[in-house]
């Protein structure tokens, strides 16, 4: 006996990635349904080797319903989820809306899978901002052997984090730069984004960080450890799919590069790729499409008393956004429902 599964935004890029990944790693399900908004009813998507059709989110009942997988915004959000979470249907939200709250648990199921009871307060689960998820995996296996101080990272994010409008004007601008004539202006990034970076994710706030800066400091606070002191840069680049890292991490303990570099390679949905040669290392081209967090270029940082760097990619349409999803959706079911 399985679930009914409901995935709202299903002609998204996050979307169609839910219910490829669903697919993929077998999740036990008897019945799904593909929401979106009016204009998309009746369009095609596909679940595994099926064709399903499109239905209009502002129509659909929500009642015998086991789990709906948002990513819709959050705006829509905040209108369909109490229906769904009401009908009793358990809401795993990709938006930012229900993150903060603390009645609502933040997680990521490698780092705090045991928060997953917490669902109960409102019937909903929050999945964290994509550059905190693989940011917080790699960090919670080190945080277990030597307590962490202090996080120093700078994101080089894709493209893809700003969705089909930010993958298309960094295409369209690409391709505008050998067309005289056909140049592309910014639309949906500050400034280019083609043979550029910006440093600017999301508005900025009085203390001079940006929402992008700040969420992932609250959100590591929340999922992982509030003692936890992060500071962060979070950059644009012109990438299309794939966030990459550059962590640099302050101990209350010492901990030798070698050991956490074993520590990683045991650690739960990580994959160590580290060796110190031209290549030795995983760039964002190369984990497209790969459930893992790569980490690579371990080492010490030897301007404090017990400090690490380290580098770390993603898919940021997977374990970012889709898979944590469906992650938390596998956990939901092990853990509480049991169903499947």
């Amino acid at each position: 006996m399985g679930y009914k599964v409901v995935v709202a935004g299903a002609t998204g890029n996050v979307g169609r990635e839910m219910l490829n990944i669903l697919s993929e790693r077998m999740f036990p399900v008897d019945e799904i349904a593909a929401l979106a908004s009016r204009r998309s009813q009746g369009t095609e998507v596909s679940f595994g080797d099926k064709t399903i059709k499109v239905k209009d989110i502002e129509q659909f009942d929500w009642t015998g319903w086991d789990i709906a997988l948002f990513a819709i915004g959050s705006d829509a959000t905040k209108i369909h989820a109490p229906k769904a979470a009401a009908a009793g249907c358990v809401v795993i939200d990709n938006s930012s809306l229900y993150r903060y709250d603390p009645d609502i648990p933040l997680i990521v199921p490698e780092v705090n899978p045991d928060a997953i009871q917490d669902y109960r307060n409102k019937m909903i689960i929050a999945n964290p901002n994509c550059s905190t998820a693989q940011m917080v995996v790699a960090l919670k296996p080190l945080h277990d052997r030597a307590r962490i101080k202090r996080v120093v990272v700078s994101t080089y994010q894709s493209v893809s984090g700003a969705g089909k409008e930010g993958m298309d004007e960094l295409w369209d601008q690409t391709k505008g730069m050998y067309v005289p004539g056909q140049e592309v202006a910014a639309k949906k990034f500050q400034k280019q984004i083609a043979f550029n970076v910006i440093p600017q994710i999301d508005v900025f706030l009085d203390s001079g960080d940006t929402k992008e800066e700040w969420k992932m400091v609250a959100e590591t606070k929340k999922i992982l450890d509030p003692a936890i002191k992060v500071t962060a840069t979070c950059v644009r680049v012109p990438v299309f799919v794939g966030h990459s890292e550059s962590i640099n991490i302050e101990f209350e303990d010492f901990l030798d590069e070698d050991e956490a570099r074993d520590i990683l390679r045991e650690a739960p949905g990580i994959l160590v790729v580290d060796k110190r040669e031209p290549g030795g290392y995983t760039t964002p081209v190369e984990c497209v499409g790969d459930f893992a967090t790569f980490v690579s270029r371990i080492r010490q940082d030897v301007t404090v008393e017990n400090g690490l760097n380290l580098w770390c990619v993603s898919d940021n349409l997977r374990k970012g956004a889709a898979l944590n999803a469906v992650q938390i959706a596998e956990l939901l079911g092990n853990r509480v429902l049991k169903k499947g």
